[in-house]
This record gives structure tokens, sequence and C-alpha cells, in this order.
């Protein structure tokens, strides 16, 4: 079962590597990298790094794909990034099309949600509209083949969703157990609903000037 983790420069390192430790857990899974280029490729701290095993061009079909997110996607949705023609492609042949975060805005660039519900990163749930897709705050949304993941933290669950589709809920439970996935956070914080006004409104401004900073290609 091949299992293409797509990257790019600029991407959330949590999106890629949730998803990583739950599906590398699976049997008989065949778990990749895969980016436009071999080149080096490093997350939006820049202290993370991902080996490229296969390029876009050499990768046309695989039974699962994960594409993360990252403030950088909504420049890469908008200004036509190699990835998303592949995106495209490569989706005729999936058994399941994913995203965690803002990837979502990536399968909507490649017309994948055009009347589907679908969930993205709480601060980029309009965009989605954008691509005739029906946002929800729900933290993952499976529509068919077709699964999206809420922000970051998310694609954890994403994955064991996925886990338990690809080999049942046994399997599922004792990668969730493996990786002691057991949340119980200091702070009832995690979502727009919860957090204090104040802190929403900080991190919205946070947000909105590195997506600012991002919005021009260089």
């Amino acid at each position: 079962m091949d299992i293409a983790l797509a990257v790019f420069p600029r991407l959330t390192a949590l999106d890629i590597l949730g998803p990583y430790q739950v599906l590398t857990r699976l049997p008989d899974a065949n778990v990749f990298f895969v980016s436009a280029t071999r080149d080096e490729v490093r997350d939006d701290v820049g202290l993370v790094s991902f080996p490229v095993a296969r390029t876009y061009d050499e990768v046309s079909s695989a039974d699962v794909v994960v594409i993360p997110g990252g403030t950088i996607t909504r420049r890469m949705a908008k200004h036509g990034d190699p990835i998303v023609p592949w995106i495209a492609a490569i989706d005729t042949t999936t058994r399941y099309t994913t995203s965690v975060c803002t990837g979502s805005l990536l399968l909507g660039a490649a017309g994948l949600l055009s009347g589907l519900e679908a969930t993205s990163h709480w601060a980029a749930l309009e965009p989605l509209e954008d691509f005739g897709a029906r946002p929800t705050l729900q933290r993952v949304v499976e529509q068919g083949k077709i699964i999206t993941a809420a922000g970051v933290s998310s694609g954890i669950d994403m994955a064991l969703l996925l886990a338990a589709r690809l080999a049942g809920d046994d399997v599922a439970q004792g990668i969730q157990l493996t990786i002691e996935y057991d949340p119980q956070p200091p702070f009832d914080a995690g979502s727009p609903a919860k957090a204090p006004a104040h802190v929403v409104e900080a991190v919205r401004a946070s947000i909105g000037r590195r997506v600012a900073a991002m919005a021009t290609p260089s």
C-alpha cells in the first residue's frame, strides 16, 4: 500500500509528522515523502528537514495521499504551485485523498472540494468557499474518499480514522495506544469557541501578518 506524504518549503511540520507517526505503523504500508524536486525541504521554522524520496513527476499513483498545510498554502493555491495539478491527477488513482490544516486549500485549488463539506485551520475556513466547498468547524470531515482535517494536531485524528478505514478499528486503536495518543492539554483553548477572546484576536492578527507577508510570490 503506497502512501504519499507531500512536502514543500515552509509547511507546518506537525501537519505531516502527525500522520507519518500513525500511517508508518500500518501493516504493509510503503510511506514516502514526495515534492516538486529532490531538494531538501524545510518547515516553516527552518529547523525540520524532510528527505524527499520521489518527485511529483515520479509518482503517478498512490493508495493514499496526505497534503499538509502552512501559511504558504494560500499563496500556493492562488498562484498555481506544481502541487495543484499533481493532486488533481493523482486523486484519480487514490483510495483516499486527505489534507491537514490549510492543505485543504490545495485540494480545493485542485478542484476536489466543490460541493463538499471540508475543514481547515479555523482561521482559513472562509477561503474554502472560493473553491466551492462548504466550510465546517468539525475536526475531521469525511466525504467519501476525501478526508480533511482541521488545524495541525488534528492530522493525528485524521490519520487514526484513515487507519481504521484501511486496516480496521483494532489496528487503529493499537496504533493509538502505541503512540500513547491520550490528549490531556493544560488549557481548554484549542478552538476559537473555547479560547479567551483576547487570545483568539491575538492569534488571528499574528496569522494575518504572516499571510500578508507571503501574499506576493518572491
